[in-house]
């Protein structure tokens, strides 16, 4: 009778625990969203007037040294004792930060060698190959309600700033690689921090060294491939020295957000947030800086919008659904899931982590180019 009665005073405060985490869960993951859209609308803002007016063409090199003062901020931050980094096996975290690289370097040259509605069609394509990978090899179930609301998003987004499809073999080759690159890259963000149980600033700081290595090497050929410009040439005045140390201060919220959003949500959830943002820098376009549009771009806008809001209700149910069946386990089941779950990367995660699954043998994305804000 005692330990009932001592067991029935402990329940409701592990309950209440349990709602207190859920409730701080929820707002991170809000803060890490809001973070996201507000600092990759400020960025493309300042790259477009970087490439616009003052003609600074260069994307993959800036990009370089975004990772670059990205990295060297964290390395500050953690000596400040603001972070405790951890440290990641060495073939893990290289592979992880050359795919990064890699990933973001065939972005820009799908760019280059196709039409831009070609290359949107590219950027669409990557939510339903991040739903296949993950369905095949990570074993993932994904709802109709989920399937069928990211349709409509990518039909609103593709109406929106889809205009003309030019086909070329090389273009396609490289728009194939950078689908295959991203999602892995982006399913990798979400596995390496679930599985070795760091948080998104420790995998940053720890990957940011390897991409911008891959991208200061790579970045100069990959601009005058594409731009036909000598980026060591350009003519660098005080004004678009002071651009590129803004656009470069913005790039660390960017790519620290990034990584937090897809630490503590999900691949296809990052895509769906992408293409807000491209719904609201069209958007921005067109009331503020009186771009041309047409009655299709604002139907596309709603539409994308709509399926936005349908993707978020199902996600919201859904998981509300698990923590539900969670609750209804007992006590000791509960403290035993919540002992294995990820210490930073993934708390605002629903789905339970499986303690076999916590060596990671294989080998994620940062934020994309910069230059198109997702």
């Amino acid at each position: 009778m005692v330990a009932s009665a001592s067991a029935a005073k402990k329940s409701p405060a592990v309950g209440g625990e349990e709602m207190s985490d859920g409730s701080g869960s929820r707002m991170g993951v809000v803060g890490a969203l809001s973070l996201s859209v507000t600092s990759s609308v400020a960025i493309v803002i300042c790259n477009k007037y970087l490439i616009s007016t003052l003609g600074f063409f260069f994307a993959t090199t800036l990009t370089s040294w975004h990772l670059m003062v990205t990295f060297f901020t964290l390395y500050v931050a953690q000596r400040l004792r603001f972070f405790e980094p951890k440290p990641i096996d060495a073939r893990t975290v290289i592979s992880f930060g050359l795919l990064n690289g890699i990933s973001i370097g065939l972005l820009n040259l799908c760019l280059g060698f196709n039409s831009v509605g070609f290359y949107q069609m590219t950027k669409l394509a990557i939510i339903p190959f991040t739903i296949v990978l993950e369905t095949i090899f990570l074993n993932k179930k994904f709802s109709q309600s989920i399937k069928a609301s990211l349709m409509v998003l990518l039909l609103g987004v593709g109406i929106a700033s889809v205009t003309d499809l030019q086909l070329n073999l090389l273009g396609s080759v490289i728009a194939v690689l950078t689908i295959a690159a991203t999602c892995v890259g982006q399913i990798l963000t979400n596995q390496i921090q679930r599985r070795l149980k760091v948080s998104s600033t420790q995998l940053l700081y720890q990957s940011s060294p390897y991409q911008s290595a891959v991208l200061l090497v790579t970045g100069p050929f990959v601009d005058k491939l594409l731009t036909k410009r000598d980026v060591f040439a350009f003519n660098y005045t005080v004004q678009v020295v002071a651009f590129i140390a803004l656009s470069c201060s913005i790039a660390v919220c960017v790519n620290f957000s990034t990584f937090l959003v897809i630490g503590t949500t999900s691949p296809v959830t990052y895509q769906v947030l992408g293409h807000l943002k491209t719904c609201l820098v069209l958007s921005f376009g067109y009331i503020i800086l009186k771009d041309p549009f047409s009655i299709r771009n604002v139907a596309g806008i709603l539409i994308a919008i709509f399926g936005m809001g349908l993707y978020s209700y199902y996600s919201v149910t859904e998981s509300r659904k698990k923590t539900e069946a969670a609750g209804s386990l007992p006590i000791a089941a509960q403290m035993i899931e919540k002992d294995s779950a990820p210490l930073l990367g993934a708390k605002g995660s629903p789905r339970p982590e499986n303690k076999a699954e916590e060596s990671f043998d294989y080998m994620p994305r940062t934020a994309k180019s910069a230059f198109t804000g997702r």
